[in-house]
């Protein structure tokens, strides 16, 4: 089953831009504040509506979705699955397919939203977020998914 419907292509694609502005201002908002002890991996988009920055979680799932889709597109193949839970996985990656008893390809990338909303917009780096701790590589090519993000709306 593909990240996201054919049709739904725009407005994910509207809705991961609507995350990216939101994100990239709330990255700006951090990087200046000196008083800031966290660093740009910390930036989530805000759940009380009463932010200016607020984020409805269907934008937001649309938004991964949309993302995913694109990671898709620009590595297709079996051999990786990034899961990005609750909102979708995909496979990338020539290579291995799944193991025919358990199902799961040889290399597997979770990745919570708000991470890869960040990888997904630009904010933060793969390396950044490995040495945060807020991604769960298991196998040995999850450092090429760092050359793929950010994506390119």
């Amino acid at each position: 089953m593909p990240a996201i419907r054919e049709r739904d292509i725009e407005k994910g694609r509207r809705d991961f831009l609507t995350c990216q502005k939101a994100l990239k201002h709330r990255a700006a908002i951090a990087s200046a504040s000196s008083s800031s002890t966290g660093s740009l991996t910390d930036v989530t988009l805000p759940t009380d509506s009463s932010d200016p920055d607020f984020v409805p979680r269907p934008v937001i799932a649309m938004a991964v979705r949309y993302t995913l889709a694109v990671l898709e597109k620009a590595a297709p193949g079996p051999s990786t699955e990034v899961r990005v839970a609750p909102y979708a996985a995909v496979k990338i990656f020539p290579g291995p397919d799944s193991d025919p008893h358990n199902l799961t390809p040889p290399d597997v990338v979770e990745i919570d939203p708000a991470t890869w909303l960040r990888l997904a917009c630009g904010v933060t780096s793969w390396q950044q977020e490995k040495a945060a701790g807020h991604v769960a590589p298991i196998g040995e090519r999850d450092e090429q998914i760092g050359r793929l993000v950010p994506i390119r709306a």
